[in-house]
């Protein structure tokens, strides 16, 4: 990004990375998170989502507390286990929520 860039392009710029992200994911790993193979358990998606973030969020507390600075990893995680949260719910609209 150059320093040109509004916040506005930024916000756009990092939306689209992490579509493509996402996507690519997606691809590589079979839509797992909403399709998941159910070997082991039998949990709703939508529930399947919560616990990753859930295990996300453990592994961030812990890293904090020994010293580990926050990663890229981590956030984009978080970030993307969200969207695949609202696209399970289909929230995939938000104009209704801009006052």
């Amino acid at each position: 990004m150059s320093t040109t860039d509004t916040v506005q392009d930024k916000i756009t710029k990092t939306c689209e990375g992490m579509a493509r992200l996402l996507v690519a994911k997606n691809q590589r790993y079979g839509n797992s998170a909403l399709e998941p193979m159910r070997v082991f358990s039998r949990a709703d998606p939508a529930e399947g989502i919560l616990v990753r973030l859930d295990d996300k969020l453990s592994r961030i507390k812990h890293a904090s507390s020994d010293g580990k600075p926050l990663r890229k990893n981590d956030i984009a995680d978080m970030i993307g286990y969200l969207i695949l949260y609202c696209v399970k719910q289909g929230w995939t609209d938000f104009d209704d929520l801009i006052d």
